[in-house]
């Protein structure tokens, strides 16, 4: 690595990310190692069965280890990701994602991102691990 990188501050990450924005995510907190997103449930957001999709629920959690693990300014990128779902989200729930970091190295990190409604109800669990690049985090989008 050529030495460290500045962090970037995770609202100009997400005020980037046009894919949060179409599903409706809104960035709560975020910081270098962690970041908390909030969504609140929507038609748009349902299956076929009437309550939340688990890609919804999965890029909800995505999402927020994407920002909390580029936040310390060099690209990071997900390898892995493992999801198990534990309650279902029904519309007009609101779910948040919090992630934290669990372990960074010089070219990986591991993440816990938690998804809970409104009542603190664990939705989802989800692990991520990324690969830490030595390139820094573009200030604009391309």
């Amino acid at each position: 690595m050529s030495g460290p990188a500045a962090a970037v501050p995770v609202p100009a990450l997400a005020a980037r990310d046009r894919f949060m924005q179409g599903l409706g995510m809104e960035l709560v907190a975020g910081g270098e190692g962690h970041a908390t997103l909030r969504l609140r449930v929507t038609e748009q957001h349902l299956n076929f069965l009437g309550y939340c999709h688990g890609g919804v629920i999965f890029a909800l959690a995505d999402a927020a280890l994407g920002l909390a693990s580029n936040a310390h300014g060099e690209i990071a990128v997900a390898l892995d990701a493992h999801v198990s779902y534990t309650t279902a989200a029904r519309l007009g729930d609101e779910l948040s994602a919090v992630a934290s970091q669990l372990n960074r190295s010089r070219r990986m990190g591991t993440y816990r991102v938690e998804v809970r409604n409104a009542a603190g109800a664990l939705v989802a669990h989800f692990t991520g691990t990324v690969y830490r690049t030595d390139k820094p985090v573009p200030t604009e989008l391309p």
